[in-house]
C-alpha cells in the first residue's frame, strides 16, 4: 500500500512539474497583442538601403562564384542545412568574431566560453519543454542536449545560489557553436547559410536587480544596434507581438537587417527582459545582507551576433558590379584586406 501511496505521489508532483514548467512568462503592457509576427511594431529603421546599377545577386552565388562557401559537398557529408565555409569567408567569420569580442569588452561586459552540452534540470530552466522537439538535440542515452544559444548556459550558470547584492548586476558576452533542429522551418531558407543546423553566435547576458530590468533591456538594444552602425548595415528594429515572441520573454526586440540579394529585412538580433521567469525556475536569488529575504534576480539576453546570418547580410549589401565583396572598414585592421 504504501508502495502505491509513494508512486502516485511521484505521478502527481511529475505532472504538477511538467505543467508548471510549461507555463508560459507573463508578458509587459507594452507588447503589441496579437497571433503572428504581422502584428509586430516598427519602432525605427536606421541606415540607406543600397541601390545598385547592376543585377544583385543573393550570398549563395556570391558565395559560390568567390569559391568561398560550398554546400553541396556539405549537404552530401552532414544532409541539408551544413555548409563548409572557405576562405575570405572564414576570415570574415573570424574578423566579424574579433571585432564583436572587441566591441563587446568596451561596453563592460565579461567574456565567457560555456559549456556546449547541459543537462535537463539546466534545459528545463532555460527554455519551455516544447522547444526540445522542436528546436534542441539530445544525446542519444545521456542526460545532456546541445545547446541553441549559449543564453541555455549561461542562465543555468548560477542555478540554485544566492547571489551577493553588490556583485550585480552581473554582464556576460558568451562565444559559443550553437545546434538547433529548425523542425518548424520546412520550406523556408532550405540554400545557403542563413537558417542552417550549426552556427556560431556571441550573446549578452544579463542578471539585474528587478527595478533595474527594463533599463538594463533598453541599454542592451541600443547597445546591439551601435555594434550594426559600426558595420554599417541597414536594419529595422521591431517590438515583438504576444504570438510571435518566445515563451519565456516577457518584452523581446528584434533587429532586422536588410540583405539586398532578398530584397528583405531578415531578422538577425533576438533582445529580451525574461524578468524573474528563469530565475524562479533555476532557483537563482540575491540579497544584500546576509539577514534579509532572497529575492528573484532578473534576466535578459540578447544577440550580439549570430556570424553566418551577418555575413550573409555583408555579402549582400557590399556586392560590387565585378562580382566581389567590400569588407565594412571597421572591420578591414582585422580582415588585413578591403575586398573578398
Amino acid at each position: 500500500k504504501l508502495d502505491e501511496l509513494e508512486n502516485l505521489r511521484k505521478t502527481v508532483d511529475d505532472d504538477y512539474h511538467n505543467l508548471s514548467f510549461s507555463i508560459p512568462n507573463l508578458i509587459h503592457d507594452s507588447v503589441p497583442k496579437g497571433a503572428d509576427e504581422s502584428f509586430n511594431k516598427q519602432v525605427r529603421t536606421w541606415g540607406e538601403i543600397p541601390k545598385f546599377d547592376f543585377e544583385v545577386k543573393d550570398h549563395i552565388d556570391l558565395g559560390l562564384e568567390l569559391d568561398i562557401v560550398d554546400l553541396e559537398r556539405a549537404s552530401k557529408t552532414a544532409g541539408a542545412r551544413f555548409y563548409y565555409l572557405k576562405n575570405g569567408l572564414v576570415k570574415l567569420g573570424q574578423s566579424l568574431t574579433a571585432f564583436a569580442l572587441d566591441f563587446v569588452s568596451g561596453k563592460n561586459y565579461n567574456l565567457i566560453q560555456p559549456p556546449y552540452m547541459i543537462n535537463r534540470q539546466s534545459m528545463e530552466g532555460a527554455v519551455i519543454a516544447d522547444d526540445f522537439e522542436d528546436v534542441i538535440y539530445k544525446v542519444q542515452d545521456e542526460d545532456l542536449f546541445l545547446i541553441g544559444t549559449s543564453e541555455h548556459a549561461i542562465a543555468s550558470m548560477y542555478y540554485d545560489e544566492i547571489l551577493e547584492g553588490s556583485k550585480i548586476p552581473l554582464r556576460y558576452a558568451s562565444i559559443s557553436p550553437c545546434f538547433r533542429k529548425e523542425a518548424g522551418a520546412h520550406g523556408k531558407d532550405q540554400k545557403g547559410i542563413f537558417r542552417v543546423h550549426q552556427f556560431e553566435k556571441i550573446e549578452q547576458f544579463i542578471f539585474c536587480r528587478p527595478e533595474e530590468s527594463w533599463e538594463e533591456h533598453e541599454k542592451m538594444i541600443k547597445n546591439t544596434e551601435e555594434f550594426y552602425q559600426q558595420l554599417e548595415i541597414p536594419y529595422r528594429l521591431m517590438l515583438l507581438s504576444s504570438g510571435d515572441m518566445g515563451k519565456v520573454s516577457a518584452k523581446t526586440y528584434d533587429i532586422e537587417a536588410w540583405m539586398a540579394g532578398q530584397n528583405a529585412y531578415r531578422e538577425i538580433v533576438s533582445c529580451s527582459n525574461c524578468v524573474d521567469y528563469q530565475s524562479r525556475r533555476l532557483k537563482i536569488r540575491f540579497r544584500d545582507k546576509s539577514n534579509e529575504d532572497t529575492k528573484y534576480i532578473h534576466t535578459l539576453n540578447s544577440t550580439l551576433i549570430a556570424i553566418e546570418r551577418t555575413m550573409v547580410a555583408i555579402l549582400e549589401n557590399n556586392q560590387t558590379k565585378d562580382g566581389h565583396v567590400e569588407i565594412p572598414k571597421v572591420l578591414q585592421k582585422y580582415f588585413g584586406d578591403n575586398m573578398i
